[in-house]
């Protein structure tokens, strides 16, 4: 199944198949307010405009890699996607697809991606020393904190996608 979302369609209604009068669809779209908001965030996010801030493709490799890590296989390969549109190194993608980062020639990478695993696997530990270990490879605070936001928008996105994912394959869902 291919990834592709047409700009200005819905990423989640779209990748999970939620049919517009759908009894899922009525029920995502309960709060038109939240929809609105969860697309916008993704829309932002993923701007390759994004002024004075981590790249596209580092955007994108922070959200491959973090579906990788929850699994959300229906957004890794949405991301995956993406980062193929972006002609990113295949390497890069192999050494995260074999939870391998740390061999990454890249040490800017590496701290974003590092980092990432840490918000994901175990937030605890995203502390002083970790925001220190992205100064140190030169990240921006404006950087630091789109990362920790970014990373936070995922782990939201991961979790009402696979709540969607288990409404719709439960195929009970009333209005």
């Amino acid at each position: 199944m291919s990834s592709t979302v047409e700009p200005g369609l819905d990423v989640l209604d779209t990748l999970l198949g939620i049919a517009p009068g759908s009894n899922l669809h009525q029920v995502r779209h309960a709060r038109a307010k939240v929809v609105s908001a969860t697309q916008g965030s993704h829309e932002l996010f993923f701007d390759p405009q994004l002024p004075d801030n981590l790249s596209l493709v580092e955007r994108l490799l922070v959200a491959y890699y973090a579906c990788r890590l929850t699994p959300q296989v229906l957004l890794a390969d949405h991301y995956l996607e993406q980062l193929q549109a972006q002609d990113v190194d295949p390497a890069v993608i192999a050494l995260i697809d074999a939870g391998s980062i740390e061999t990454l020639d890249d040490p800017r990478l590496l701290a974003i991606l590092d980092f990432t695993r840490t918000l994901i696997v175990s937030p605890v530990e995203g502390d002083r020393t970790a925001l220190q270990r992205l100064q140190a490879a030169g990240l921006s605070s404006a950087e630091i904190v789109v990362l920790g936001q970014l990373i936070a928008f995922l782990s939201y996105q991961v979790r009402l996608a696979a709540g969607l994912g288990a409404l719709s394959a439960l195929g009970e869902v009333k209005s």
